[in-house]
């Protein structure tokens, strides 16, 4: 979860890696800091707290020099302060290295190296590293780093340059992201593309295990071995722009109205109007090989498991077949069922989320197939995946989910009706007319956010509450949980999420006088449910906001404010409620002055277990 960036070239690195550490802020981070050489000296200024506070530092002490790596830290080992911030050095500064990730191992490597007489200033398992690289080095930075490598157990990105090898920055990767960029007498490292965006759209893609050696007028990779990788460089063909606010306060309210253009754009080509078929792009999965599927686990963390939900109650509705959804970071360790006729979906933003990335690998040993839908282009898990599906969502920098959730259910549904078509579990009347609902959608997003400044009043009107109940039935339970997540990721409010009809069984007991329910009433065969299971909790003093199809005004006697969307298939109704929930959760933020885009203790792209 950490951001690496690193810069070698001919101008002065200091402020292309602050400006390259700003860019990665979405990341999550309690600390920062930069290491830059300069006439044989390594300079070091990091910081624990916000960016501004480590530009601050530059500014009143500069450090000069073309060469430098910088880091924000998320703190893992060692509590955040200005020691455990990186960069990490070993004793006499000569070399200087920034991690992302995890070093399982740390403390035995500790404890051989203090025996060694090595002295640690930090509690981090980042600073073991550095001395490691210094305890092997022989002759060259580089065969020191490989050394280094081959005794670490765990995850790691790694930025390393050294006094002893000027000239050099050596970037490795294993688990955790990492990108070069390619420039004009100059190169960079950064563990995502955006940080260095400004200054160039050709990129390496780092494997695993690959090594980076990058001078200002080249870069060589490596493999594990040694041997030299012939990389395709990688042309970033999105606009710096897409990853900046554009005139709004917020990115997480940006990314919200960018979601009508996101989802055209993710059914663009593959399904529309004028073309019966639905093209899955790099979707591989035939008619037979679908038929030897006996299982399939869609596997995910977080929103994109809310979006799972989603996809298990389309693909059971349309395909018939079994599906367990299941939290990325539970499903590896409960022995699950796995053979070669086991497909596993997995769905993930970034598309380097380590215990989706884990599952997936899980799967594979054991001969599954392994689907993906994934918004990043080149990420770990689309290149790992045998099928990728993206979701064109564009950059989402927030840290909460919004544009990226409701196209990957736009993916999940596209998929569901693939597979039932070649099932033939669905008749092509049936496909097209879920079809032509998921084209509607972006313009029943677009009516939800016409209704925005109303919602925005509720917040305002509320944002003092403690706790929030979010009731629903079918495929209402899901966007209810999606949207009490959403809620308590950015407000900081507490609230819940329950299948209505357990109100009985015990959620009942936690309404009193005045407590806030949100009913999501978009199932019409579940509607009159619904209705009952409002009156029950009207009966006990609870302030109802609910949100329904325009055809069901019934709903008005009994809820205290209503939000409609128009009328669409039942299956589609939560693309555009779920927005509803989004604003409602931003604007309740805003009113308590909370973060919105950088929420306390979270991070965008959860990269270490």
């Amino acid at each position: 979860m950490c951001g690496i960036v690193g810069y070698i070239g001919d101008k002065n690195a200091s402020p292309i890696l602050v400006e390259g550490l700003k860019k990665l802020e979405y990341r999550g981070y309690d600390s920062a800091g930069v290491a830059v050489y300069d006439d044989n000296k390594i300079n070091i200024r990091k910081k624990k707290g916000r960016l501004a506070i480590l530009d601050e530092e530059v500014q009143k002490n500069p450090v000069k020099g073309s060469m430098g790596i910088g880091h924000t830290r998320w703190a893992t080992h060692g509590a955040p302060s200005d020691i455990n911030s990186h960069p990490h050095c070993n004793g006499d500064c000569s070399i200087a290295i920034v991690h992302n990730g995890i070093i399982e191992n740390y403390m035995e490597l500790k404890e051989e190296l203090i025996e060694k007489g090595y002295r640690f200033l930090s509690e981090t398992d980042t600073e073991v590293i550095a001395h490691l690289i210094d305890y092997l080095y022989d002759t060259d930075i580089l065969s020191a780093v490989q050394a280094a490598v081959k005794k670490l157990k765990g995850s790691f990105a790694l930025g390393v340059m050294s006094t002893k090898d000027p000239g050099k920055i050596i970037a490795i990767r294993k688990d955790s992201p990492l990108v070069v960029g390619l420039g004009e007498r100059e190169n960079f490292i950064a563990s995502d593309i955006p940080a260095i965006l400004n200054h160039t759209r050709r990129v390496y893609l780092l494997d695993d295990n690959e090594i980076a050696i990058l001078t200002q007028d080249n870069v060589t990779v490596l493999d594990k071995y040694g041997e030299e990788v012939g990389k395709q460089v990688f042309k970033v063909d999105w606009d710096a722009a897409d990853a900046e606010k554009g005139g709004y306060d917020y990115f997480m309210h940006k990314e919200i109205h960018e979601q009508p253009k996101a989802l055209r754009d993710t059914m663009t080509s593959r399904i529309s109007r004028e073309n019966d078929d639905i093209v899955l792009d790099q979707i591989k999965l035939g008619k037979e090989e679908l038929e030897e599927i006996n299982k399939v686990y869609i596997v995910a963390c977080g929103t994109a498991y809310h979006a799972g939900l989603v996809g298990k109650f389309a693909i059971e509705k349309y395909a018939r077949i079994p599906v367990e959804t299941e939290i990325a970071s539970e499903f590896r360790y409960r022995n699950p069922i796995i053979d070669e006729k086991t497909l596993l979906i997995v769905l993930s933003q970034s598309g380097e989320t380590a215990d989706t990335l884990a599952a997936m690998r899980q799967v594979k040993e054991h001969g599954g197939r392994v689907m993906a839908i994934t918004n990043v282009i080149g990420s770990t898990i689309s290149r790992e995946a045998d099928d990728v599906m993206y979701t064109w969502a564009g950059p989402e920098i927030a840290v909460a989910s919004t544009k990226a959730y409701t196209t990957q259910l736009v993916c999940v549904y596209m998929i569901a009706l693939h597979l039932g078509l070649l099932k033939e579990t669905i008749t092509k009347d049936y496909a097209d007319k879920i079809r032509e609902a998921l084209l509607r959608a972006p313009e029943d997003i677009e009516y939800v956010l016409k209704q925005e400044e109303k919602i925005k009043e509720f917040a305002y009107k509320n944002f003092k509450v403690e706790d929030v109940f979010f009731l629903g039935r079918g495929l209402d339970n899901y966007v209810a949980m999606e949207g009490s997540l959403k809620m308590k990721e950015i407000s900081y409010i507490h609230s819940e999420a329950y299948p209505a009809g357990e109100l009985k069984h015990g959620t009942i007991a936690l309404v009193v006088d005045g407590t806030i329910i949100i009913a999501l009433c978009t199932q019409e065969e579940l509607f009159e449910k619904m209705m009952s299971n409002i009156k029950e909790v009207k009966a006990r003093g609870a302030y109802i906001l609910a949100f329904a199809q325009e055809k069901n005004k019934a709903i008005e006697k009994e809820a205290d404010e209503v939000f409609y969307i128009k009328d669409t298939e039942d299956d589609i109704a939560s693309i555009a409620t779920v927005v509803y929930l989004q604003i409602l959760a931003y604007y309740l933020s805003v009113a308590r002055g909370c973060d919105v885009d950088k929420p306390r203790n979270l991070a965008k792209s959860v990269t270490v277990e």
